[in-house]
């Protein structure tokens, strides 16, 4: 059975989402107003003040859900009963549900990440909720009660990680026990109420088969990438926001034998990593007195004293540039990373600009120099007008030639058509150049054989 075989046997990842936070009762959420809406919210107010006669909240955490559900539905019956109010079965559900989110969850948040459809939860302030699915934004039935239902839900996830977020520290990075990834600015910077942004990773964790199941790319690309990474060559993955970088980084790093030592450099932690090996680094922001903190540089400069077989950087954006480059060349080889970018010509670009803005004084020829003996491979992915992530091109870097870094694509994604709901057509091929790195690529188990000069894999 060949590479690619072996892989397409292997079963999804899964990871559930971690259990919420405990905190107190912050008031119902304001969803489009249906029947009932002024006496529910008075109803939950009646409940959450009977709940907290009788459970001690402090020991909300450790509060079995049974236990907290029925306590709920009690108090609401008792309540019913007293004040001659009728309620459907699924009314009472409903009410129940919305309580426990409100007591041990993220509000009006908790059935948007249930739902594992959705990739991004975007908050512009309390009445005003979107989603995206499959790549489209579209508004949400969920709503907050007010500004300052909103500030206290984004206080709750914000604690969970010992962070903060005030007038004195309006903007703040954060993640769930899921690992979705949290966003959050406050008034005065945010000038209609908070904003919240929640880059979400659900239940199923994309591995590379999901990956080609979806038309994210072919066998073909896959089996070469796998040679590439077991070859040790450096590769950066580039693309805009929501591209799937991420992913595919999470794709490649699984790839890496397990006998090998993973450390992990993250602004936000957001990898998910199956290899028993792995140390994982998060940045951390100032403290209050604007001392302590690390950066990414810091966090890379300190892994090289780690014994690190493998660096993998969450995301370049900074000064940590000089030293990833240099240890990718310098004995960490198979090093992975990803960079904000919108082609593989323009990832280098990007790497020498985050040099310039560093402060240091290098001579332009000298930083080329230096990006092209450290990076070996860019895979380019991208998100399509029909919300679709591609991978538009597996290029490679040959060296210099004069003052220019010289670039080869060996695999492209062309587009064809559109469809008649505006879905993309198009389809994989290879380029028919052979890698500067086919030996090593031999070496790692990669057969070139015809598949780079036939035609290609249609997609769409």
């Amino acid at each position: 059975m060949g590479l690619s075989g072996k892989l397409r046997d292997r079963p999804a990842q899964g990871n559930g989402a971690g259990a919420a936070a405990a905190n107190s009762f912050v008031g119902a959420p304001a969803r489009k107003r249906t029947e009932g809406g002024e006496s529910s919210r008075r109803l939950k107010a009646q409940v959450h003040n009977r709940l907290f006669e009788t459970i001690d909240v402090s020991k909300l955490d450790s509060l079995d859900p049974s236990t907290l559900s029925s306590k709920v539905t009690a108090t609401i019956t008792e309540i019913l009963n007293e004040e001659g109010h009728l309620l459907t079965e699924a009314d009472r559900t409903r009410l129940v549900e919305e309580i426990k989110n409100e007591l041990l969850g993220l509000g009006p948040l908790e059935p948007l990440l249930r739902d594992d459809a959705i990739t991004d939860i975007l908050v512009n302030g309390a009445r005003q909720v979107y989603v995206e699915r499959k790549g489209k934004l579209e508004l949400a039935d969920a709503q907050f009660q007010d500004d300052h239902h909103l500030m206290l839900i984004i206080d709750r996830i914000v604690s969970r990680v010992g962070r903060r977020v005030d007038e004195a520290s309006p903007m703040v990075d954060a993640r769930l026990p899921d690992g979705s990834r949290i966003n959050a600015i406050i008034p005065p910077l945010a000038l209609d109420g908070p904003a919240l942004s929640i880059r979400r990773f659900g239940q199923r964790r994309y591995d590379i088969a999901g990956l080609v199941e979806k038309g994210t790319l072919t066998w073909e690309m896959v089996e070469f990438l796998l040679a590439v990474v077991r070859a040790r060559l450096n590769i950066l993955v580039c693309g805009g926001t929501g591209s799937g970088k991420t992913t595919m980084l999470n794709c490649l790093s699984a790839f890496v034998p397990e006998n090998e030592r993973i450390v992990t450099i993250e602004d936000s932690a957001e990898l998910s990593l199956q290899q028993p090996h792995v140390v994982r680094l998060e940045t951390r922001p100032p403290n209050l007195e604007g001392k302590g903190e690390v950066t990414q540089r810091d966090l890379v400069r300190n892994c090289l004293r780690m014994r690190p077989d493998r660096i993998i950087v969450g995301e370049v954006r900074g000064a940590e540039v000089f030293d990833m480059l240099q240890a990718m060349s310098t004995g960490h080889d198979g090093s992975i990373a990803t960079i904000h970018a919108n082609s593989a010509r323009e990832c280098l670009g990007r790497l020498e600009m985050m040099m310039l803005l560093s402060g240091f004084t290098i001579p332009q020829r000298a930083m080329r120099q230096q990006i092209a003996s450290a990076v070996n491979m860019i895979v380019h992915v991208t998100r399509l007008s029909d919300g679709t992530r591609r991978v538009m091109k597996i290029s490679e870097v040959t060296g210099m030639e004069g003052e220019m870094i010289m670039m080869q694509d060996l695999f492209e994604f062309t587009r064809t058509d559109t469809g008649p709901n505006g879905e993309v057509i198009g389809n994989f091929a290879a380029t028919g150049i052979r890698s500067a790195y086919s030996r090593m690529l031999e070496t790692a188990g990669f057969k070139p054989d015809k598949r780079l000069v036939r035609a290609g894999v249609a997609a769409s």
